[in-house]
């Protein structure tokens, strides 16, 4: 939704090619705002009226003037990004992720409400901090580095001897994620970032999931979560940077004549 939106605000994607984009996560795709104010606003439908197709969104955002999109991964201890305790920030940080637009004013929140549907919720969200920039080679570098730090904490957890079947569990892991399409302009780096921070989720996911049988002790578990934290936030952040940098150069590519 980042990616495409600001595709298309910026004059390098159809709007067919967003909607078409966002299928990739959901066949149907609901949006509405959050209260009766920005419902009117925005000209979309309210909390408790049927929700619109993101056809409707695209307009909304053009009209209230939003620009470069930026990705938010919430986590209970990371609220980067959110800006206090409003409606927004909760919900964002119950799903662990949302669209903010500072141009705007505005955030989007994504929650699953049914089999195949994505509902996209708007909201006001007035002027947020400036969004801590991270360059996308110290975020790759940061994953690596991350990586090769908790390398024998995931050895000393001995996944792969407790499940024999861990490598098949990873691949089948990396390939039930959706393969989204991107727009043409966006760097081949960052997309081999985010296959790569894919992957690397795929693996601590595998490792914090104890095989039947082989339960681990309280103390365990929590030398575990503390070893592997880092990597966890590793992703977060080489995602988000992934991302930033999609958005940057496509509004770069579009400013010039």
């Amino acid at each position: 939704m980042v990616v495409w939106t600001s595709a298309w605000l910026h004059g390098a994607a159809a709007s067919d090619d967003v909607l078409d984009a966002l299928q990739t996560w959901a066949e149907t795709q609901e949006v509405r705002a959050c209260d009766a104010d920005l419902a009117a606003r925005l000209e979309l439908p309210g909390p408790q009226e049927s929700p619109a197709g993101p056809a409707l969104l695209l307009a909304a955002l053009r009209k209230a003037g939003a620009g470069n999109g930026e990705l938010v991964l919430p986590v209970p201890g990371d609220a980067r990004g959110l800006g206090g305790s409003s409606a927004f920030a909760k919900l964002a940080m119950r799903v662990g992720e949302a669209v903010v637009l500072p141009d705007a004013g505005l955030g989007l929140v994504p929650q699953r409400v049914a089999e195949g549907i994505l509902r996209w919720t708007a909201f006001e969200i007035g002027d947020l901090p400036p969004a801590e920039h991270l360059p996308i080679g110290e975020a790759e570098h940061g994953m690596a580095s991350a990586m090769r730090e908790a390398a024998s904490a995931l050895i000393d957890l001995g996944v792969a001897k407790q499940r024999p079947g861990v490598r098949e569990e990873i691949a089948e892991t990396v390939a039930s994620r959706p393969a989204p399409r991107w727009p043409q302009d966006v760097p081949q780096r960052t997309l081999r970032i985010l296959q790569r921070a894919t992957e690397v989720e795929a693996i601590l996911w595998v490792a914090t999931d104890d095989a039947p049988g082989g339960a681990l002790s309280a103390s365990a578990i929590r030398g575990r979560t503390e070893a592997l934290r880092p990597l966890f936030d590793a992703v977060r952040a080489a995602r988000r940077a992934s991302v930033t940098e999609m958005v940057r150069v496509l509004a770069d590519r579009a400013s010039k004549p």
